[in-house]
């Protein structure tokens, strides 16, 4: 059995659902189907789910929501239109909606309407992508989460799957029909619909691969694979054929958009198979990510490079600090107070850097935390500096070869780029340079240069 996820681009309108309708024809074991929202159909377009988003706000203000409401029907409508749904698919789809808008007078707090609103994209996608299947002669039916027992837990946009879902959603084996599974959702055991973070669909996805034990979990999108560098920055990159989780984790955090990193959990922690594939090219090898990768593949190092923009450094420094007993953890402790989470923790003898996304502060806690570093720890000197970008060269095969961080490192100088922060894991899989983020762009070209242009030259 596969598991198989469509991306936005992928259910955007009615001739790429088409698209989708082949590729599950053309595999049996194509059983479970995910789906995502609606997304952007041309690059001026809007995606279902801000639509949603757009509409939920207005609610929320007491502003009038009938233009965004008709907005976000008549997108439906089209797409219903386009398969030739019969007026019943729309109809529901149109009821849900109005119900989602009123259950804003009944919603224990804003964050649990507005999940409902966003969860509104996915769930009718999947009710109209349904009908198109038995329209066109596929044993499908619709299967809401709920009952599927896709159990999770936390806060609203964040939720996280309980264990016992996984046992739940085995059950799922035993329906012989096609089932088509909305993306980005579960329920609490209160019943109170959660959405998961960023790349929700893919989290879905994954849960439900590892909860059928499926044999592959598909992942399918609007590119040919995984590329070893950001393609609006090299041109032409080489393709990714094959990887591990621990590489396609490392380049995710780093900004790799294909594939977000929390959605690789379950499909890590129960041993499925993923693969990325192309909807409008799906007989594209695409890029299969498992626990190891293929012997003949280990002889080549690096695997891929990324740079994700954003962080911020907090520059912390005291003589003999490293003689101080529990410095290190007091000042973490300081960055916890503050509800911020680190990133790196590059140190010496006498000083360490505590990295952090940018988004993560304001103007009052970056304040507060400088003077209690300052006032509680004595220290020296203590400041931050934003506009920070990471860098990172990832690969397997990275412990095994000598002189890799000395080629990188003279590879991004030579390119005249100042390196503020190198960090490497105790893992080896990656190497992390922290650079400006005005820089970053050249220090990955300089990097695939090096690592990749002369293989291919």
């Amino acid at each position: 059995m596969k598991v198989v996820k469509f991306g936005g681009t992928s259910v955007a309108s009615g001739p790429q659902i088409e698209k989708l309708t082949n590729i599950v024809q053309e595999d049996a074991e194509r059983r479970i189907i995910v789906v995502s929202a609606p997304g952007k159909r041309t690059k001026d377009d809007i995606k279902v789910t801000d639509m949603l988003i757009d509409l939920g706000e207005k609610c929320s203000k007491g502003q009038s929501t009938d233009d965004a409401l008709a907005a976000v029907i008549e997108r439906y409508q089209s797409i219903a239109k386009e398969l030739a749904l019969p007026s019943e698919a729309i109809e529901e789809v149109e009821q849900d909606l109005h119900a989602r808008v009123d259950f804003y007078s009944k919603a224990d707090n804003e964050d649990q309407f507005m999940d409902q609103m966003k969860a509104a994209g996915e769930d009718n996608n999947a009710k109209l992508i349904a009908a198109h299947f038995s329209n066109v002669g596929i044993d499908a039916v619709y299967m809401n989460p709920k009952v599927a027992g896709l159990l999770v837990e936390g806060e609203p946009g964040d939720a996280s799957v309980i264990p016992e879902a996984y046992e739940q959603l085995k059950a799922l084996r035993d329906e012989e029909r096609v089932i088509v599974f909305p993306g980005f959702f579960g329920y609490t055991e209160e019943g109170i619909l959660t959405t998961f973070p960023r790349g929700g669909s893919d989290i879905t996805g994954a849960i439900v691969a590892a909860g059928v034990k499926a044999s592959l979990y598909e992942n399918f999108t609007d590119v040919d694979s995984v590329y070893v560098a950001n393609p609006n920055v090299i041109e032409n990159p080489e393709e990714i054929h094959h990887m591990t989780y621990r590489e396609m984790r490392e380049l995710s955090y780093a900004g790799f958009s294909v594939f977000h990193d929390v959605a690789l959990i379950p499909a890590f922690q129960h041993d499925v198979p993923v693969s990325i594939k192309n909807t409008n090219n799906p007989s594209s090898e695409g890029t299969l990510i498992t626990a190891r990768r293929k012997e003949e593949n280990t002889y080549f190092p690096v695997t891929g490079i990324a740079a994700d923009k954003g962080f911020s450094i907090i520059y912390v420094r005291k003589y003999l600090m490293n003689r101080e007993i529990g410095f290190g953890r007091r000042l973490l402790e300081m960055v916890e107070e503050e509800g911020l989470s680190y990133e790196h923790l590059p140190s010496g003898i006498d000083d360490t850097s505590v990295i952090l996304r940018t988004s993560q502060f304001s103007i009052d806690s970056e304040n507060r935390l400088i003077n209690r570093i300052q006032n509680e720890l004595g220290v020296d000197d203590c400041y931050i500096e934003h506009g920070f970008a990471m860098v990172m060269v990832v690969g397997e095969g990275m412990h095994e070869t000598v002189g890799l961080a000395s080629r990188a490192t003279q590879a991004i100088s030579g390119a005249g780029v100042n390196l503020e922060m190198i960090n490497q894991g105790s893992s080896e899989v990656s190497l992390t340079f922290g650079v400006k983020e005005r820089e970053a762009d050249d220090a990955l070209q300089a990097l695939y240069k090096e690592f990749f242009a002369k293989v291919t030259q």
